[in-house]
C-alpha cells in the first residue's frame, strides 16, 4: 500500500524527509526564540523580548509553509517534536550569539536541501525553497546588525539598555533607505 500511496506523490522519499526534518528546524527556531524572549523579558530587555516573539512567530509561519509545501504535492508531512531548547544564556549578548548561529544552521540546512531537490530533479521543491534562501538572507543580516550594537555601544553602564531599545529597529536592507 505504501508503494502505491508514494505513486501519488511527485516528492521523493529523500525530499520528503529531507523537508520534514526542515520542519523540525524551524519547529525548534521558533521554540529556540521563545526560549530567547522568555530569557529577554525575565531579565528586563523588553524590546529584545519583543523581538523574539516576533521571530518565533516567523518561524513558526516557515514551519508551516513547509508544512503545507508537502501535503500540497501528496507527501506526509510530520508534526514535529520539539525538545533540547536552551533555556539560560550567559549574558544578553549570548542570546544574539546564538540566534546568529541557529540561522546560520537553518541557511546551511535549506541549502543542503536544495542541493538534494535539484539532485533527484524537483524543480518544483527548489523553486519553493527560493523565497527560503532569500528569507535566511535577511535573517542572517539583521542577526548581526545586532551583535554588532555590541560592539559599537557596548555593554558598559546603559549601554545594554541602549542595546535593547535599538533592536526592534533594525530591518533588513534600512541602509539602502537612509
Amino acid at each position: 500500500m505504501k508503494d502505491l500511496l508514494r505513486l501519488k506523490t511527485s516528492l521523493t522519499e529523500e525530499i520528503e524527509t529531507a523537508l520534514n526534518e526542515q520542519i523540525k528546524r524551524e519547529a525548534h527556531a521558533s521554540s529556540a526564540y521563545l526560549a530567547m524572549a522568555s530569557w529577554c523579558e525575565q531579565h528586563g530587555f523588553e524590546y529584545s523580548a519583543g523581538y523574539f516573539f516576533k521571530q518565533a512567530e516567523e518561524e513558526r509561519a516557515h514551519m508551516l509553509k513547509i508544512f503545507k509545501h508537502v501535503l500540497d504535492l501528496g507527501g506526509n508531512a510530520v508534526s514535529p517534536d520539539v525538545s533540547m531548547i536552551q533555556l539560560e544564556f550567559d549574558s544578553f549578548r549570548a542570546v544574539f550569539e546564538q540566534a546568529l548561529e541557529n540561522e546560520i544552521a537553518v541557511t546551511q540546512s535549506i541549502n543542503r536541501i536544495v542541493g538534494k531537490a535539484h539532485q533527484v530533479q524537483d524543480y518544483t521543491t527548489v523553486a519553493f525553497l527560493q523565497w527560503f534562501l532569500q528569507e535566511q538572507v535577511e535573517e542572517e543580516y539583521v542577526a548581526r546588525r545586532a551583535l554588532e550594537l555590541f560592539d559599537v555601544i557596548g555593554e558598559e553602564g546603559v549601554g545594554q539598555f541602549m542595546i535593547d531599545k535599538q533592536i526592534p529597529k533594525i530591518t533588513y536592507g534600512d541602509s539602502a533607505t537612509e
